[in-house]
């Protein structure tokens, strides 16, 4: 491995850990030659995916972009980054167990929400703000509104849960 620091092309391998969800190889890399110390992770790919744009254009997909995109989401929220990380990782697992090897930004999209839905309600509205394109402001806080209408049903349905009997 490529040292970051100095581009020598030898390192260490000083410690090798599983990731918190699993998903990955976490190694504590020192380079031979200037001495620095960093981290590197392993992945492993199912599939190469190609992404379709909406306007038809093709790209090979990057998780990187996908992080950067949770990360603007959920700045400055109370989001634990491995969290994110967790979320990146079951939306790239979904995408390469679904048997397609080109998936469409939709289908991204679509993931994403679906994962920042229960992970934090800003988030989820800023994602769609985006994903969905809002032009107005007033696209914004009808989405807003449904998504404050969900939450509002979800706490009415878990109160309206019946105590048992020897409670008083």
């Amino acid at each position: 491995m490529r040292c970051p620091f100095c581009g020598h092309e030898d390192s260490q391998v000083k410690d090798s850990r599983p990731t918190e969800d699993g998903s990955a190889i976490r190694r504590r890399r020192q380079c031979e030659d200037c001495g620095a110390r960093f981290t590197t992770f392993e992945r492993a790919q199912l599939r190469e995916l190609t992404v379709t744009k909406s306007g038809g254009r093709r790209e090979p997909f990057e998780r990187a972009k996908l992080e950067r995109s949770l990360e603007l989401a959920c700045r400055k929220r109370a989001v634990p980054a491995e969290r994110i990380e967790r979320l990146v990782s079951s939306v790239q697992r979904q995408l390469e167990t679904g048997g397609d090897s080109e998936v469409t930004t939709q289908r991204i999209g679509e993931l994403v929400m679906e994962g920042l839905k229960g992970l934090d309600p800003v988030a989820y509205i800023r994602f769609a703000s985006v994903y969905k394109e809002f032009s107005e402001a007033r696209d914004f806080e009808e989405f807003a509104g449904r998504v404050h209408k969900a939450a509002k049903r979800a706490t009415a349905d878990d109160l309206s849960l019946p105590f048992p009997k020897d409670r008083k």
